[in-house]
């Protein structure tokens, strides 16, 4: 295959970017499209030029750090695939694919196609840690849970914060990714001693980071990797509510990981 390439560079946060037209050939259609690029960026290297930088670790579809706008679409034209997982048959010989960074206030670009997600990480540090002793493995049956619980609470779990969510919203919302770490432990026994303090401090912290509101037009859902559900979100924002009621948040808690 051979592909022309309208690639995103960009200096530093501080500098202006521009689309770099390349050209690639000899592309097999098994390539991932990472592979690709590693091809892309040894030629590059070869002629003595900065390689294009870009995220990726697990190349399996689980770490969410591929993340890349492709032609338009977060991940590119597949669904419930991320950036590692799409392969160059999804495309035709002499297609030309723009790729650029995640877009978003939130998200500012550290390199090229590389952004500083460190946003996500502050909100689920506010989520603080749960205050339930789980101690060594207990019996299955130990702690009952329904099963349709169990089940969303794995669903939700699932999320693995690539973005996409924010990169696809118009408004650059969050309010996928925070609700799906919010209801992963609002569904299950063990996360309901600070069900209501944590999803004020995590939407509080959600909006100091400067992500936008939800204007429910469902994109987030279609373009999200892992298929995390919009239930999410309005679950969120009815445990919000009744958690402004009864309390306020705390200026600081206790970091932790979900």
């Amino acid at each position: 295959m051979n592909l022309t390439l309208k690639v995103w560079r960009q200096k530093n946060a501080k500098s202006e970017g521009k689309l770099v037209t390349y050209q690639v050939s000899d592309i097999s259609p098994d390539m991932s499209f990472l592979e690709m690029f590693d091809v892309l960026n040894e030629q590059l290297i070869s002629k003595g030029e900065d390689p294009i930088a870009f995220d990726h670790d697990c190349r399996e579809g689980i770490c969410g750090m591929c993340s890349m706008f492709i032609n338009g679409r977060a991940h590119g034209p597949l669904t419930g695939v991320t950036t590692c997982q799409l392969h160059m048959r999804s495309f035709k010989d002499g297609d030309t694919i723009v790729v650029e960074p995640w877009r978003a206030k939130a998200f500012p670009v550290i390199k090229d196609l590389v952004v500083d997600r460190s946003a996500f990480d502050r909100i689920i540090a506010k989520g603080g840690f749960i205050s339930v002793n789980t101690g060594s493995a207990r019996d299955a049956n130990n702690i009952p849970i329904p099963k349709q619980n169990a089940d969303e609470a794995f669903e939700a779990a699932a999320c693995i914060g690539c973005g996409a969510c924010v990169a696809t919203c118009k408004n650059s919302s969050a309010m996928l990714f925070v609700s799906a770490k919010i209801s992963q432990l609002a569904l299950l026994p063990q996360g309901q001693p600070e069900r209501y303090q944590r999803v004020l401090n995590m939407v509080e912290q959600m909006d100091k980071e400067g992500f936008g509101n939800c204007s429910n037009t469902g994109a987030c859902e279609v373009e999200c990797p892992k298929g995390i559900s919009l239930e999410n979100i309005a679950r969120m924002n009815r445990d919000f509510l009744k958690a402004s009621l009864i309390q306020k948040p705390k200026k600081e808690t206790g970091g932790g990981a979900m």
